[in-house]
């Protein structure tokens, strides 16, 4: 089973704590990351948007990703939740290991 790594951004830190608490209770996600306070430009409504956010990695597999997607977008406070996911080419095997396990139903 491959791992990856989603890239989430959320309106503030009280959401991405929610919505990661969330996804790990699910065991949807094996960890997550936040990253406080970043800053982000955009375009949305035909303007660019210049807002702070917080961003957040989740370390999952891959046959969780759509499944995720879609309950973040049930949990998320925007209408388009930025939610991508970047493949993990490789790590520490025992990490990518760890991650299978953890997210195992």
């Amino acid at each position: 089973m491959k791992a990856v790594t989603l890239y989430i951004t959320c309106s503030d830190e009280t959401e991405a704590r929610a919505i990661g608490k969330q996804l790990l209770t699910e065991r949807l996600v094996a960890c997550i990351n936040i990253l406080p306070a970043i800053q982000s430009l955009y375009w949305w409504n035909d303007e660019i948007q210049d807002d702070s956010e917080t961003a957040f990695f989740a370390k999952t597999t891959e046959d969780k990703v759509d499944q995720i997607i879609k309950r973040i977008g049930e949990l998320h406070s925007y209408d388009c939740p930025c939610v991508v996911a970047l493949p993990i080419e490789k790590g520490n095997p025992a990490f990518l290991d760890w991650i299978v396990e953890q997210t195992k139903n």
